[in-house]
């Protein structure tokens, strides 16, 4: 029977990034994510939060210690993986957990949320942009798409 192990999640840090190394200088660190999800109960919209114990290793551990803190929206892909421990007490303990395998980050530098196509391009950003489509060959340059007429739609 094949399976299949991928989860993607899309949320916010609960506590700053902290990096840890193994004793083979291997990157590691563990952050907490939190995700809302709306719901609607008795006719009222209501926002519940689910918390996620997330672990990344490597070159992404290094890159969201230097660049994320509590608060940073991330999306994470990764996988699921159950872990079993005893107490000291004796009591078993058991937990799921995502290992993270890509990481986008989905704010700002500056921490202002935002990105994609809400954000706006500071004016040497633009000018930047306009310079180099100036200088890329014209048969380089992207003409605006304009839709097909209603009768020749594909399907």
């Amino acid at each position: 029977m094949a399976s299949f192990n991928r989860v993607i999640l899309c949320g916010n840090l609960t506590r700053d990034v902290e990096l840890r190394r193994t004793l083979q200088n291997t990157a590691v660190t563990d952050l907490g994510l939190a995700v809302n999800e709306r719901v609607k109960r008795n006719d009222e919209w209501v926002d519940e939060v689910n918390f996620f114990d997330v672990t990344l290793w490597g070159r992404t551990a290094e890159v969201a210690s230097e660049y994320l803190s509590k608060g940073s929206p991330v999306l994470i892909e990764g996988r699921l993986k159950y872990e079993t421990w005893s107490q000291e007490d004796g009591t078993k303990r058991s937990k799921v957990k995502v290992i993270g395998e890509k990481m986008q980050m989905l704010g700002t530098r500056s921490g202002g949320g935002g990105g994609g196509a809400h954000s706006q391009p500071s004016p040497s950003q633009a000018q930047s942009s306009a310079e180099s489509v100036a200088s890329t060959p014209a048969s380089y340059q992207s003409t605006p798409a304009t839709p097909p007429p209603g009768d020749d739609v594909p399907f």
